[in-house]
């Protein structure tokens, strides 16, 4: 098979690396990548927003399936025009990505099909999104309706805090994103990811793990795209699994399809869980990153085929093989993330590192110059590792962070406090 991933970041190379141990691959090609990916896959120049320029170079390299990576070209209606020019696509139609691209879309999603969810309200107008929290009181929850690439939600412990994130959606913090803002009421409890695939009738869990937001240890400091993830995540018990399944992803999908938008591609579902209770945080319609780098390290080569039959509709003939394992991955970003931050610097110490099923490291930032790996990105690197236990697996992504040479970056110390304590 020929395969086209579309994307430049830690998933995509998380994806790529796990795509090319699969003896079906046989070219791999990822769009637009960075200087990591490029050492396993070929990485042209192809401007993945435009779907007419993607569809005809998948026709001029005989393309069989093409993974898309990032929202936004899902965003964009991507794979409708792929689907359209007959081609084989992972990744959901644009209306059915409204489930990630419109947080009051997802609000109405759950009112219909009673998926338990936190309250909310929606704002087109500063003032009156104002006047909501002052009645509502802290702590509460201030999102930009639309894509913000992960950092267009603020939880306000006190309300100065919430009305300085409102009056900065509707200044264009977040751009057009921050057009309308949602309102919701404060969730307490543990958070964590579950992955489902779905290819518009089956629905086929596929993983869980859970993410560090904040961007320092102990949780502080400001909200990031994500820190650092580790699967699985052992809040999300057998029985947990089952019950979201029952009462949040079962039902969305089935809402999805009686709207005629049926959902087909990866399903992340952000969770809180309290009480032995899952409710739903949000959707996103790809998977997460970094928690794509941690599922992809332990389910290996069975990914391409698990989504492969998603996107031919076959999921009701395929099983997902877990090994006994856990896996961790580690963020390196740029000093100063998630706010404004150097490019430029050069990275060391990479050469020598192990690239195997047990320790990788995915570049999500990254681009080669003079045979150089320069830092391009906010997030920069992922290391990798897994091990039968979360400890070695910790202790061994910890022990590469050791051998790389990079001054300019930091990292958080402590991912994967809470399963471990």
């Amino acid at each position: 098979m020929n395969i086209l991933i579309l994307g430049g970041g830690g998933r995509e190379h998380a994806l790529a690396w796990a795509v090319m141990q699969n003896p079906k691959c046989d070219r791999l090609i990822v769009a637009p990548g960075n200087a990591g990916i490029a050492q396993i896959a070929e990485c042209p120049r192809l401007d993945i927003l435009d779907g007419e320029a993607v569809a005809g170079f998948c026709a001029e390299n005989a393309v069989d399936l093409v993974i898309i990576g990032p929202e936004a070209p899902l965003a964009a209606g991507m794979a409708d025009q792929l689907r359209a020019a007959g081609l084989s696509v992972f990744g959901p139609s644009g209306a059915a990505a409204r489930l990630e691209t419109s947080k009051s879309f997802t609000k109405a999603i759950c009112a219909a099909c009673g998926a338990p969810t936190a309250g909310y309200a929606r704002f087109t107008e500063a003032e009156a999104a104002k006047a909501h929290v002052r009645d509502k009181g802290c702590p509460i929850v201030v999102k930009a309706d639309g894509l913000a690439a992960g950092k267009g939600v603020i939880v306000a412990m006190d309300e100065d805090t919430a009305l300085a994130a409102i009056d900065d959606m509707f200044l264009g913090e977040f751009g057009a994103a921050g057009a309308e803002v949602v309102i919701e009421e404060f969730m307490t409890g543990e958070e964590a990811s579950f992955f489902v695939l779905c290819d518009g009738n089956t629905a086929l869990p596929v993983g869980t793990a859970q993410d560090h937001k904040r961007a320092f240890d102990g949780d502080e400091g400001p909200n990031t795209g994500g820190m650092g993830a580790y699967s699985p995540a052992p809040v999300l018990t057998d029985a947990l699994v089952q019950k979201t399944m029952d009462e949040i992803v079962q039902p969305t999908i089935a809402e999805m399809a009686r709207r005629g938008t049926p959902y087909q591609g990866v399903l992340y579902v952000g969770l809180m869980i309290e009480d032995g209770q899952p409710r739903l945080v949000e959707y996103n319609v790809r998977f997460g990153d970094p928690e794509c780098q941690v599922l992809m390290m332990r389910l290996g080569a069975q990914a391409l085929d698990l989504m492969q039959a998603c996107a031919e509709g076959r999921l009701h003939e395929t099983q997902v093989n877990w090994a006994e394992d856990h896996a961790m991955t580690v963020v390196m970003a740029a000093t100063g993330y998630p706010g404004s931050y150097e490019k430029g610097s050069v990275i060391k110490g990479l050469d020598n590192l192990p690239e195997d099923s047990m320790s990788m490291v995915f570049h999500a930032g990254t681009t080669e110059r003079d045979g150089r790996i320069i830092a391009s990105g906010g997030r920069v690197l992922n290391v990798t590792a897994r091990g039968a236990t979360l400890g070695e697996a910790r202790d061994r992504a910890y022990a590469m962070i050791g051998r790389i040479d990079w001054p300019e970056g930091f990292n958080r110390g402590d991912i994967g406090w809470r399963a471990l304590d």
